[in-house]
This record gives C-alpha cells, sequence and structure tokens, in this order.
C-alpha cells in the first residue's frame, strides 16, 4: 500500500509584527480585551509589496531544504489560500514559476478558507495514493491584512499573515492515515468577506467546537483509536478559546496541544501548517509519533487529518 508521508516542513512569516498594543493606537480596542478574547498579543502583516506567492515561495524553499530534495522532482503543487495573488493564474502557478520547476506537474489552488491546508493535505495524499504523484508541495499561504474592515473592532485584531508548507513523498511506510472533510453552506453567512471580513462570532464559536470535537471523534473512531492514542494535536490557530474547548471535549490538556496563535494570529489556510513547522524544529513532534491536524473555516467548512509521524 502506498502512504504519502510528509517529509520536510517550512513557513515564513513577514518581517513587520503588529502588537496589540500598536492596534491600541488606531483601533477602539486594547490588549487585554484581545487577548481575554483570543489569546492573540501580535501578529504579523505583509509589506505592500508582498503577495501570497511570496510568502509560499519563502515557506516552500525551508520546507524542500528539509525534505533534503531538488524542487524539480516535485511533481504536483497545491495551494490553499482566500488571498490569491490575482483571479488568475492561481497562486499555485506562480509559485511554481518561481521555484523554476518547468516539468509540466499539476499545480492549482484550493479555497476552503481557515479549512484548505486539510482541504489542499487530503487532495494530495489522494493524488500520491492514487500513483498520479510521487513528491507534492502542500502549501497554505494567506495575506488577510489586506481584507479586514478596520472599523470592525472585533474581528479586525484576530488575523495576520503568514505561510506553511510540507512535502509529501510516497512511501510504504505509514504516513497520513487517514483525513475526513465537511462542509456545510447553510451557514455561509456566519463568516464571510465580502469584501472585508465580518464573523458572527457567537455563532462561530459554538458551532468550530462542536464541529472540530466531532470530526476528530469520527476519524479516531474509525481507525479504531481513542485520544489517549494521540500525542499531538495540531489545531487550526483561530482562538485559544476554541481550542481549549474543543481539546477539553475530546479529554485533552493543552500539553499534547500545539498553540502557537499568540504569536501568529489566526493566518486563516495558513496557520496549520505554520505550527507544524514551528512543532517539528522545536523538536515537540518526533518520528513515530501520532498527530491530529483539525481546522474550520467559513463555508463552513471543516476537517482533520490523522498522521503518524
Amino acid at each position: 500500500m502506498t502512504y504519502s508521508k510528509i517529509i520536510g516542513t517550512g513557513s515564513y512569516l513577514p518581517v513587520k509584527t503588529v502588537t496589540n498594543y500598536d492596534l491600541e493606537k488606531t483601533v477602539d480596542t486594547s490588549h487585554d480585551w484581545i487577548v481575554s478574547r483570543s489569546g492573540i498579543q501580535e501578529r504579523h502583516f505583509a509589506a505592500d509589496n508582498q503577495k501570497s506567492s511570496d510568502l509560499a515561495y519563502e515557506a516552500s524553499l525551508k520546507a524542500i531544504e528539509a525534505a533534503g530534495i531538488n524542487a524539480s522532482e516535485i511533481d504536483l503543487i497545491v495551494v490553499a489560500t482566500t488571498s490569491p495573488d490575482m483571479a488568475f493564474p492561481s497562486t499555485a502557478c506562480i509559485l511554481q514559476h518561481k521555484l523554476g520547476i518547468t516539468n509540466g506537474s499539476p499545480a492549482f489552488d484550493i479555497q476552503a478558507v481557515c479549512g484548505g491546508f486539510i482541504f489542499a493535505l487530503n487532495t494530495a495524499d489522494m493524488y500520491i495514493r492514487g500513483g498520479q504523484a510521487k513528491t507534492a508541495l502542500v502549501v497554505g499561504a494567506e495575506v488577510l491584512s489586506r481584507m479586514l474592515d478596520w472599523n470592525d473592532r472585533t474581528t479586525c485584531v484576530l488575523f495576520g499573515d503568514g505561510a506553511g508548507a510540507v512535502v509529501l513523498k510516497a512511501s510504504d511506510e505509514p504516513g497520513i492515515i487517514a483525513s475526513k472533510l465537511h462542509s456545510d453552506g447553510s451557514y455561509h453567512q456566519l463568516l464571510k468577506a465580502d469584501p472585508k471580513i465580518s464573523m458572527e462570532g457567537q455563532a462561530v464559536f459554538k458551532f468550530a467546537v462542536n464541529s472540530l470535537s466531532g470530526v476528530v471523534e469520527e476519524l479516531l473512531e474509525q481507525e479504531n483509536m481513542s485520544g489517549s492514542d494521540i500525542d499531538w494535536m495540531v489545531p487550526h490557530q483561530a482562538n485559544i478559546r476554541i481550542i481549549e474547548a474543543t481539546a477539553k471535549k475530546l479529554g485533552m490538556t493543552l500539553d499534547n496541544v500545539v498553540v502557537t496563535v499568540a504569536n501568529h494570529g489566526n493566518t486563516s489556510a495558513a496557520s496549520i501548517p505554520l505550527a507544524l513547522d514551528t512543532a517539528v524544529r522545536d523538536g515537540r513532534i518526533k518520528p513515530g509519533q501520532t498527530v491530529i491536524m483539525e481546522a474550520i473555516g467559513g463555508g463552513f467548512t471543516w476537517g482533520a487529518s490523522l498522521i503518524k509521524w
């Protein structure tokens, strides 16, 4: 049986750091208010000349280096983004060009907002399992700072920019064990960008906790596993209260949860690969461990992936 194994991770955050104290100067808010409701202390904003493909490029270079491969070996690129460089061509095609990949392999974007990385990872996994690709680059990249409504004090303080990437390789050894994806368009008005981001926070919070814990339980039941079998959970970094509530429902403590929301904010599709790369590089996630990643995004879209590291 062919599996998809993550052999390299990478991430990139723009140089500009925006703290809650910086936001106090222009938004009717405070550091304490933001932290108490979200856990966020700072976030990064892209420079005026930086686009999602630029962030994706930097993260991809690190993932490729960590994987110990040449970019020319990549025969599939899937980029999850809700803030593409332009309407078309895809950010993935632009990234392919920037990486100097000229082998004609498929490159395309996936739009599932904050759930995008899980959707992209599952898509690449299916390509590899089906024999249509051997080495895939999966990226989450966002420049959400340009979609913020600075008159909406409840949402503009939550989001940041960044990118994370993983390299998947076909392997005989277990890697991505299974994934579960869901969508429910009847909730599309609760969290949207038209063109600026708006959100009904209370309703999103309630749905997020129930759906995230539910999809993890669904995946564990399918694989005849329990929460005690999980070494690390890498959740979408939207809000510390959602992360805490989801972990509690699953019978987990934050000791086994990778949390980066304080320093990254909500980077949408980039948040899971950013957090994953952080935990891999600081040595928390080790070979042989079992990792579960889960996310929810506007749509609603939500899903989880179970991985043997």
